[in-house]
């Protein structure tokens, strides 16, 4: 039997931060889960995905370290339609978080934009534009 892809795990400095963030992007996680050092929550369709605090990670990896500058993995949000690729964005940026790239219309024919967690790790926003 072949591994099957079930998790995507990301380190997070604040969990309650990290966690503020992607329940605005309309993930189901309680607000207990905040002081929580490690949190999972499963998405439609099986695959999971989990936050864990630094001191988690080092508590069985003592030599860890974050990445260096920049991102290496980013996350992606289907949005329902451009305007609310627009609205997301627009949302998200108003409550403080990083807008790295605002919404445009790319050339392989999605409204895109890219935000930034409290970690500093890339969510894009993307839907379909019209033909």
């Amino acid at each position: 039997m072949a591994p099957t892809f079930n998790l995507i795990g990301l380190v997070v400095a604040d969990m309650g931060a990290a966690l503020a963030f992607y329940r605005r992007l309309g993930l189901d996680v309680p607000a207990e889960a905040d002081s929580e050092p490690h949190v999972e929550a499963t998405l439609p369709g099986g695959l999971r995905i989990a936050w864990d605090t630094v001191d988690t990670i080092r508590s069985f990896d003592p030599g860890w370290t974050p990445p260096g500058e920049g991102t290496r993995v980013s996350l992606a949000f289907a949005c329902a339609d451009p305007a609310e690729v627009d609205r997301v964005y627009d949302d998200l940026v108003k409550a403080g978080y990083d807008g790295h790239k605002e919404p445009w219309n790319a050339f392989w024919g999605q409204r895109y934009a890219i935000v930034h967690d409290p970690d500093g790790n890339g969510v894009d926003l993307f839907a379909p534009l019209p033909s």
